[in-house]
């Protein structure tokens, strides 16, 4: 049996600026790069046309075309985690297992079972920071606590940085430490029960016109002003540490977004009851009144507000919201119709290619007010001034909603001024009871 080490891909689908493939390679024994395809994950998906899953697919099947220039092979797998790591223990004398950090609580009780199987065995469990910049503990308050407020923490955040963190780790030079084998045959989605999607997905490129111009764009969803590299720091497919050094030379407000990214990657790690609670727990008091046929006219774009209509059939039709529409829809689920915040957390869990647990849920709790750093209650988003101020032409209604000006098109789930008044009675009722 090869002696060797084991590099486990996650969300880091990329072998340049890679930390914890860095430490791998250049450590004393030839690395054998893996992904697992995790049921627990892929069991739980309702769609078998998932965007998502055709993403990661496209990204190994680059992965292993550099992997085969370098006559080294990744190795997939389907399966439990657990079950693939005993596999690979009898295929290989394995030294030692590296990988990155996960902050989300399934990959961390997932990766607590992987140390303690490979601990039993003597083999290290080696993982490093690499999809945030600032993790965990590293930015805490003078009172050594975790922030719960944004402003603070960004300062600190950036009086913290240093050119150090956002330096690249220089993987090509240990590229030839890969373990040299023929390609391996990489199983396909149809025998893992998933239909390939043909979709065009954003470029991973780093466009600079756009860095530059985001802070006066980024708020108009008819025009290109932002990156969609949302989906490709998901999976890592870009390093953020590369980004993090554009944004720090072309755009402060492009950085501050990367800033909000670590922000509630820290929150999810240091709080983690926001993923089924409130951050601030009176907000759990809250009566909602969850109508599931607005709720349904919600997911479908019908709620005759055609600001909203437009970002739910754009997310429908494309896995993609522009930023400024998904506040808007989220202020107008939980503030207009009173329904909860975590069935649109959900709902967007389904449908964004560019999910991630940390700030969708940090995402929707701003809007109802539950989060930390939240906006207040009372802001209660108007969807008529919104269109007004980011979609004056109509641009972008008139893509996704064509039909908004004609007798077809649904009169208004409810009245503006009527929801306001019910949503500030609700909450203030909710706020004023003890906790």
């Amino acid at each position: 049996m090869d002696s060797v080490a084991i590099f486990w891909f996650r969300r880091d689908l990329r072998l340049h600026d890679n930390a914890g493939l860095y430490h791998a390679l250049k450590g004393a024994y030839p690395v054998v790069p893996i992904f697992i395809f995790d049921r627990n994950i892929l069991d739980e998906l309702d769609d078998k046309h998932d965007r998502r899953v055709t993403f990661i697919y496209q990204a190994l099947e680059e992965l292993q075309a550099q992997l085969v220039k370098l006559e080294s092979s990744l190795e997939v797998y389907y399966g439990f985690p657990l079950q693939v790591f005993q596999q690979l223990t009898g295929k290989y004398n394995v030294k030692a297992v590296f990988t990155n950090h996960d902050y989300e609580p399934y990959a961390r009780t997932r990766d607590q079972q992987i140390a303690e199987f490979l601990q039993n065995k003597g083999i290290p469990f080696c993982t490093y920071k690499d999809q945030c910049i600032f993790e965990k503990q590293e930015i805490l308050s003078n009172t050594g606590l975790p922030y719960s407020v944004f402003t603070p923490y960004s300062k600190k955040w950036l009086a913290q940085l240093t050119p150090k963190h956002l330096e690249s780790y220089p993987t090509e030079s240990y590229w030839s430490n890969f373990y040299k084998q023929p390609a391996q045959k990489i199983i396909s989605l149809a025998e893992m029960g998933f239909v390939k999607t043909e979709q065009n997905f954003p470029s991973k490129a780093i466009r600079e016109d756009i860095l530059k111009n985001y802070a006066e764009k980024r708020n108009y969803p008819a025009v290109e002003g932002t990156s969609r590299l949302g989906v490709h720091l998901r999976f890592g497919t870009v390093s953020i540490r590369e980004l993090g050094r554009k944004a720090q030379s072309l755009n402060q407000t492009f950085l501050n977004e990367l800033i909000w990214r670590d922000f509630y990657m820290m929150i999810l790690w240091n709080f983690p009851h926001v993923v089924s609670r409130a951050f601030k727990k009176e907000y759990d008091l809250i009566e909602w009144r969850n109508n599931e046929e607005e709720f349904a006219r919600w997911c479908e774009g019908k709620t005759g507000y055609p600001i909203v209509d437009a970002g739910m059939r754009e997310l429908n039709a494309t896995g993609y919201m522009h930023n400024r529409v998904r506040m808007i829809v989220a202020s107008f689920l939980t503030k207009h119709l009173l329904i909860d915040w975590r069935w649109g957390e959900a709902y967007f869990a389904k449908k964004l290619l560019d999910f991630d647990l940390a700030a969708n849920n940090g995402g929707w709790q701003w809007a109802s007010g539950s989060g930390c750093d939240a906006a207040p209650y009372f802001r209660i988003f108007n969807p008529a001034e919104q269109t007004k101020k980011f979609d004056p032409q109509l641009q972008y209604i008139k893509k996704w909603v064509p039909e908004f000006a004609d007798f077809s098109y649904p009169k208004p789930i409810v009245e503006h001024a009527f929801a306001r008044n019910r949503a500030l009675e609700t909450y203030k009722k909710a706020l004023s009871k003890k906790v």
